[in-house]
């Protein structure tokens, strides 16, 4: 018999109310926005109220690098959710929205799968609330008052030719990658050189999901520096009056969205940056209003513990004063023997010398975490059918003796029962005291923080600098932006820069190719490798598959 899909499963359970939703959490009618039955906004009003409640235990998932046999982070994370809902425990999820970028690619969503899933999930991958729509209208508005300035005078004096600020498009789309604008006589403008990235990774995404409400939102905003005079200096929004007018289009965007999973435990799925070209973690906003309202909250980072768990721990608990009580590192057998060297064709079949040079991967991921930040954790391997007693047992015994346990987790399969053993584990952890310590110091200069995360971090011997990225770094320690945390943008198939080295590599050094400040969201980005902040669809996009009947019914969404 075959398997049902990821929407066949979502479409086959009848969700309850989103008022009842609410109100499991305490929360009333006047608490919430609705968007239909099953979506809602959470008025700000409401973690105003709560601010003396005492925080729930914040538990982070994170997972090994990434390999095309897949590892079901997310997937993990709603299921423990679940769990630990099931086990009579108040539970929150805090979660990333997805981009319309790897939905329509190749990556897939970001709601779970099998019986694991967030709903409604054909709304929560398309527009949702609108969010990601909101971010773009902000950044394209700033966009579009920055050339308007410099047609209408240039009173700034901005160099066109310095200009840092990108349009966006919450798409794929490589086409927008570098583009000429401007053109067609002096009424079009003036012509330049440009570019878009993706939604997610404008620095407006990033903004959303650090900002603590309207008012810091504003003065972020403000702070967004968008290009440089002739005499090197920075350009703010707040020069160009558009902080007010930007914040406007997004009053709505910053208020966390309250969904569901398919066991009805409470969700806020709020902001989506991603993890290998921005920070990776959903909205502050959202993950202190599910510690107000949870005694326990189960958040996600993105793609594994070198890029997501790292800017979670050393950019967004920096930032938010927040510190996990235990961390879930996710992991399959079949990705392991990946990055042992076993061919994708291959990965059915028992095979422990490759899963054991795959090992290291695991190993390196579970010495970031507990040595390196400090924090317990817990190793969930995502059981797949194929998977044999012997290389189960390799996997806990590597563990166990990097001081880990292992639980298996079946929630794919089986929901929230089949995430028991492995919530229980979670429970234990966060009784455990824990000595979380971050990666480095404020103070230290930014070369300093890159040469930390890449050989604390990845395991690298250093960094080398190009020319351009060592004049920047020089630049804004020279601005006064040094004591800014970094935002490392690196390929997520690796520990390295490089893609192709698999596994635990040694010997290597990062290339740190450009650096771009994002003042307002206040951290700086150090793009390395052959990363790219506009990515570009695959062969057979999963666009393809995609369709909706005369009904309204959507198929082929995973």
């Amino acid at each position: 018999m075959p398997y049902q899909s990821d929407i066949e499963i979502a479409q086959s359970v009848a969700p309850a109310p989103i008022e009842d939703i609410a109100a499991s959490l305490g929360l009333a009618r006047r608490d919430i926005e609705l968007y239909g039955d099953y979506k809602a906004k959470v008025v700000p009003a409401v973690a105003q109220r709560l601010q003396e409640r005492p925080d729930g235990k914040l538990i982070l998932v994170t997972a090994i690098t990434p390999t095309p046999a897949g590892e079901g982070k997310t997937t993990t994370t709603v299921g423990l959710g679940d769990a630990l809902h099931k086990m009579g425990k108040k539970t929150v999820l805090a979660l990333r929205e997805p981009s319309l970028g790897p939905v329509f690619g190749i990556k897939g969503g970001a709601a779970g799968g099998g019986w694991a899933q967030v709903i409604p999930m054909e709304d929560i991958n398309l527009h949702f609330t609108g969010d990601m729509h909101a971010i773009g209208a902000a950044n394209n508005l700033l966009a579009a008052m920055l050339d308007n300035h410099i047609h209408q005078g240039n009173a700034l004096g901005i160099d066109v030719r310095r200009i840092t600020w990108k349009r966006c498009v919450d798409m794929n789309d490589r086409q927008l990658r570098q583009v000429t604008d401007g053109l067609g006589g002096r009424l079009n403008g003036v012509p330049r050189e440009d570019g878009f990235d993706i939604t997610v990774a404008s620095e407006i995404m990033a903004i959303l999901c650090l900002a603590d409400g309207l008012e810091d939102l504003k003065q972020k905003l403000a702070s967004i520096v968008v290009g440089y005079t002739r005499d090197e200096q920075p350009v703010t929004a707040g020069q160009l009056k558009a902080q007010g007018a930007m914040a406007a289009l997004l009053k709505d965007a910053i208020k966390p969205n309250l969904v569901q999973t398919l066991e009805h435990t409470p969700a806020l799925v709020h902001g989506g940056p991603f993890a290998n070209i921005a920070h990776g973690c959903n909205s502050v906003a959202a993950t202190r209003l599910a510690l107000k309202l949870g005694d326990y909250v189960v958040t996600e980072a993105g793609f594994g513990a070198d890029l997501g768990a790292e800017k979670f721990l050393d950019i967004k608990c920096r930032k938010a004063g927040l510190k996990p009580d235990a961390v879930v590192i996710v992991a399959t057998v079949r990705a392991l023997k990946h990055h042992g060297g076993a061919a994708k064709a291959d990965l059915t079949s028992e095979n422990l010398d490759a899963l054991e040079k795959g090992l290291p991967n695991l190993l390196k991921h579970i010495e970031n975490i507990t040595v390196k930040f400090g924090l317990p954790a817990v190793v969930a391997i995502n059981r797949f059918p194929a998977d044999t007693e012997a290389e189960l047992a390799l996997v806990r015994r590597k563990c166990e003796e990097m001081g880990a346990n292992v639980a298996l987790s079946e929630v794919w399969a089986k929901g929230g029962e089949g995430g028991l053993e492995l919530a229980e584990e979670v429970l234990r952890l966060t009784e455990k005291p824990n000595h979380f310590r971050m990666m480095y110091a404020d103070e230290q200069p930014l070369r300093e923080k890159i040469e930390a995360v890449v050989q604390e971090i990845y395991g690298g011997d250093g960094g080398d600098y190009l020319p351009a990225a060592a004049r920047e770094l020089d630049k804004l320690e020279n601005l006064g932006y040094g004591c800014l945390p970094v935002c490392m943008a690196k390929t997520q198939y690796s520990l390295s820069d490089n893609p192709a080295l698999t596994g635990w590599p040694k010997g290597f050094r990062v290339t740190v190719k450009n650096v771009r400040l994002s003042a307002g969201a206040g951290f700086v980005v150090v793009l390395t490798g052959d990363i790219m902040t506009m990515p570009g669809l695959p062969k057979v996009p999963a666009a393809e598959a995609i369709d909706v009947d005369a009904d309204g019914r959507i198929t082929g969404l995973f």
